[in-house]
């Protein structure tokens, strides 16, 4: 075989290789909109993007790794909205920017709260790390560290920031925020207020 038709072959593989990609998240996407993540599994998202289970699974081992890549672009979207509005804000005192971050992230967790544990429900789900190898956690952590550093002043020295925010971030992880919302009671707004007045 030439070299020039191995090129050709690669290429059309590749772009058939994208296709596929596309339609799984486009199945996975609806499926999991009507159904919710837990009710779905591989094998519907396979007959619904129209390729063999062997595809599918070629690609992604399980419906956690479906979920992190259908969840990326909502990410890169959330961190732009945070940038935005630090940019926009930087004269507003660190408390504050840190309160207007928290109110961007709430909707967010209350909205892709599922695609962010993988369908934990699932016993084939790969729950998605909420620790250090996790990107979204990695960047709202260097946030936080930031702002609490800016917050210390000479005469009032912030505790160790570092631990101040993976405090924070278990505070605000998905199970910890559903627990004070649906068994504690408490509303959205109430959850932001005692996080302000527990960590700020």
């Amino acid at each position: 075989m030439s070299e020039e038709i191995k090129v050709i072959q690669s290429r059309i593989e590749r772009r058939d290789a994208a296709e596929n990609r596309q339609r799984i998240l486009a199945a996975a996407h609806k499926l999991f909109e009507q159904n919710g993540v837990d009710q779905v599994s591989m094998n519907q998202i396979a007959v619904e993007a129209q390729i063999g289970p062997g595809t599918l699974y070629r690609r992604y081992a399980n419906k956690g790794e479906l979920c992190l890549d259908l969840i990326k672009d909502s990410v890169l979207r959330f961190f732009e909205d945070i940038e935005q509005y630090l940019l926009q804000h930087q004269q507003e005192p660190p408390d504050q920017r840190l309160k207007g971050i928290l109110k961007i992230y709430m909707p967010f967790i209350e909205k892709k709260a599922q695609l962010l544990t993988g369908g934990k429900g699932s016993a084939s789900a790969k729950r998605l790390p909420y620790q250090s190898q996790n990107p979204l956690y990695n960047k709202m952590h260097q946030i936080a560290v930031e702002l609490f550093d800016e917050m210390a002043t000479a005469d009032h020295p912030s505790p160790n920031s570092i631990f101040k925010a993976d405090m924070l971030l278990v505070a605000i992880s998905i199970d910890s925020y559903f627990y004070q919302r649906d068994v504690r009671g408490y509303s959205p707004d109430e959850i932001l207020e005692h996080l302000c007045s527990t960590f700020i």
